[in-house]
């Protein structure tokens, strides 16, 4: 037995002899549904427990409270952890986004004071990129950040704030240069939210769920060590930030950032959903469906060793990490909707209706897929990118 056939085992002990107890209140789907401090309590004190195990950022730097183990042991453990489908990680955007952006081009001492913090769920982060009137347009960036002596005093508003409500620490995106316009003039900033003059206003979503929030900058004033980076950086580290959220750029800390429906559940859904009184998997167009399904979702899982192996990207070496945001979350939509279109007559019913599919998760689920085509760039955008960076079209 190899090192991590041996350590694939002990992974697959923990995580069955440690997975929390099934709460009482109904758990959120992914860090984008998180609104109740229930929900938010029960995921921390779950992630904490995985780091503290040594099984999260197990191959970030053992001198900011990594593992410093090979990439393939945290694999292991993200790849246990959706099988046994344990609770997700909340810190989502610190793991993933803020932390390894910070291990890349923050200094010194920004790793030494952020990182074990993100791995511990100590400190909840949250991104303050969009924003109420642009937007996917981010380069239209409004909200202002006025150099005052050794401060900078922020005035402006960010919108679909994920977890604002609870979060230590912002990674901001804002304009420092009066008069400038698009990606001129924007800088980038690790922002504290327990500042005065910051205040977040939860968001209702369609489904009832919170997590969204509007964070609001009046007057707030933040140590001009916050900047990372220098002035009039910011579009270029805000791009290399959605590398990482993408998924174009590895390095990120591991956990799994939802609880989701994969098509496996929806090939047993099609097992006891019932169309004319037959099992849904009995109708042929259902099957013909779900096997395309079965074959999109083992490509996509594919694609990353497709990526090391030269002869099959030679050609277009771009498009499997620049594709892969848009080919997952709108693999996910459809999926969802389709396990809709399995319960017939029954797809309308809503989670609280006693005669709904298993209590409406289907239901929920599909609402709640949305959120990942349009954070980290709307399908469209997605599609502009693949079609003028790898592709190579023109933008008109």
């Amino acid at each position: 037995m190899t090192d991590l056939d041996s350590f694939r085992t002990e992974v697959a002990a923990w995580f069955e002899a440690n997975r929390p107890p099934e709460p009482d209140f109904l758990l959120p789907e992914s860090f984008m549904e998180v609104g109740t401090d229930q929900q938010f309590d029960y995921l921390r004190a779950w992630q904490r427990k995985i780091y503290e195990a040594g099984y999260l950022g197990m191959a970030w730097p053992t001198q900011y409270g990594g593992g410093g183990k090979p990439q393939a042991f945290q694999d292991i453990v993200n790849a246990e952890m959706t099988r046994q489908k344990v609770p997700f990680v909340p810190n989502t955007i610190g793991l993933n986004w803020a932390g390894p952006l910070i291990l890349a081009i923050g200094t010194e001492a920004e790793k030494q004071r952020y990182i074990k913090n993100i791995l511990s769920a100590e400190d909840i982060w949250c991104q303050g990129f969009s924003e109420p009137d642009n937007g996917s347009d981010l380069a239209a960036t409004t909200t202002r950040a006025t150099s005052d002596g050794d401060h900078y005093i922020l005035n402006g508003a960010k919108i679909w704030t994920s977890l604002g409500s609870y979060a230590k620490y912002m990674i901001l995106l804002a304009r420092t240069e009066p008069g400038s316009t698009r990606y001129a003039g924007l800088s980038y900033f690790l922002c504290p939210m327990h500042t005065p003059g910051i205040e977040t206003q939860p968001i209702r979503k369609l489904t009832g769920e919170y997590g969204f929030t509007q964070t609001f900058f009046r007057d707030a004033r933040i140590p001009a060590d916050c900047l990372m980076g220098r002035e009039g950086e910011g579009w270029k580290i805000a791009m290399m930030t959605l590398t990482f959220e993408r998924g174009a750029t590895g390095g990120q800390a591991g956990g799994i950032a939802r609880q989701a429906l994969n098509v496996h559940d929806v090939l047993e859904l099609a097992q006891t959903a019932r169309r004319d009184g037959r099992p849904a998997i009995e109708d042929p167009l259902m099957r013909d469906q779900l096997v395309r399904f079965l074959i999109e979702d083992q490509g996509d899982r594919l694609t990353a060793t497709r990526g090391t192996i030269p002869a099959l990207c030679t050609e277009r070496p771009h498009a499997i990490p620049l594709s892969q945001k848009l080919r997952t979350s709108e693999h996910r939509r459809r999926l969802l909707q389709f396990a809709l279109t399995l319960q017939g007559a029954n797809a309308p019913r809503w989670v609280g209706d006693a005669n709904t599919f298993e209590g409406g998760k289907w239901q929920r689920a599909y609402f709640n897929s949305f959120s990942s085509t349009i954070g980290g760039g709307t399908s469209q955008i997605q599609a502009n990118i693949v079609a003028e960076r790898v592709l190579g079209l023109p933008k008109d």
